[in-house]
């Protein structure tokens, strides 16, 4: 591929408009565009935007943000780069993913599914499926690579937790995950099918099926793409019908349908844990704990492999780009092939460097050597 400017031609409202986009960074056989860089640009001031900020806040925040665009870019590619170098495979785990989406869809025609996707995203479906394809890539490198190498003995784990009990002190929850069948605007019939598919999903739950995934596909409540995932609730928190139902219940318990107004319909909901008042075992926050020392050590580990892969990749950047992440000492100029001139010799210079042998007219080429048998060496 011919590396520096290449043209993209787009349709823009309406009409056929030739749009220059312009390379600026190279890394291994990728490349990164002045394009690309925007639209990440006005991506993170969405982002921003929707958490509240405005007026000088946005741009302080904006274009502190901003300074790492490249470096995340460049960390990007590097990643799916070393993946397809260790032969990391994640076609399971993307079809898993992509059914776990359809499935929350509910849309089972694959053509209308994929247009469903374009229509959410903008995006055609295979970009879609590419960019989570390498996503979970860049994350199993990321495991495999560092995350797996930062480990912890038991007696720090318990050191920390020893020294922080303060941290694990904890009020009585309960955390639900919900399947909701809606009888919203339904007439009897509607009612009874619908009573029906929830005792019928019940009896599933409980023979040990997937609460989750039965969620994505049946469940009509907005959090059905999350499984039925809900937030931890305190006692006070509940309806009196389900504080009677679910309080004093185990993990993994399943209610009956419960019938529910406002929306209309018939709710199940799964015990995922029920938490004690007062300071929690350590072995019940065992996880937690090393998560705790865990966070504090990943961010160093993970920009010192990545600055291990930028040492060896090949990688230029163009001038008026700064990489956050640069490698110490690692040449990234930015050469043009187009800018290069030719060189050349004089027979007075050839002269003057002692050569006493007939050179037969020969002139050195670019970026070679010349022998005492006139036979040209790369360098």
């Amino acid at each position: 591929m011919r590396l520096g400017i290449f043209f993209l031609a787009i349709a823009l409202y309406g009409a056929d408009v030739t749009l220059m986009e312009e390379i600026i960074c190279k890394v291994n056989g990728d490349i990164i565009t002045r394009g690309e860089m925007a639209r990440d640009k006005k991506l993170l001031e969405s982002e921003l935007r929707q958490q509240g900020l405005s007026g000088a806040r946005l741009n302080e925040a904006l274009n502190d943000a901003s300074k790492n665009i490249l470096r995340e870019k460049i960390d990007s590619l590097l990643l799916v780069q070393k993946a397809k170098e260790l032969d990391i495979k994640v076609d399971s785990e993307l079809n898993k993913q992509m059914l776990d989406i359809q499935r929350s869809s509910k849309i089972v025609d694959p053509e209308k599914f994929q247009e469903y996707v374009h229509q959410i995203t903008g995006a055609p479906y295979e970009d879609y499926k590419a960019e989570i394809k390498n996503q979970l890539l860049r994350d199993k490198v990321v495991r495999e690579e560092i995350s797996r190498k930062i480990m912890f003995k038991t007696d720090e784990l318990q050191k920390y937790y020893d020294e922080h009990k303060d941290e694990f002190m904890r009020q009585e929850r309960v955390f639900l995950r919900e399947i909701f069948v809606s009888t919203e605007g339904k007439d009897a019939a509607g009612i009874a099918a619908a009573d029906k598919k929830a005792k019928d999903l019940v009896a599933r739950a409980r023979k040990g099926e997937r609460f989750a995934e039965m969620a994505q596909t049946n469940s009509d409540a907005p959090n059905a793409a999350q499984g039925g995932e809900m937030p931890a609730f305190q006692k006070e928190d509940l309806r009196a019908e389900l504080v009677t139902a679910i309080w004093n219940q185990s993990r993994g318990f399943v209610t009956d349908p419960i019938k529910v107004e406002k929306p209309d319909g018939f709710a199940i909901f799964r015990v995922e844990e029920h938490q004690k008042a007062g300071l929690a075992e350590f072995e019940e926050v065992q996880y937690e704990v090393q998560d705790k020392l865990f966070r504090p050590k990943m961010q160093p580990a993970l920009r010192e492999y990545m600055t291990k892969l930028r040492a060896v990749a090949f990688l230029e950047i163009k001038t008026g780009y700064d990489d956050t992440g640069a490698a110490p000492g690692k040449d990234t100029a930015w050469s043009d092939p187009a800018q290069l001139k030719p060189e050349t010799v004089s027979k007075q210079e050839v002269l003057a460097r002692g050569h006493k042998k007939k050179l037969l007219g020969l002139i050195p080429i670019p970026g070679t050597n010349t022998t005492s048998t006139g036979v040209s060496s790369s360098k």
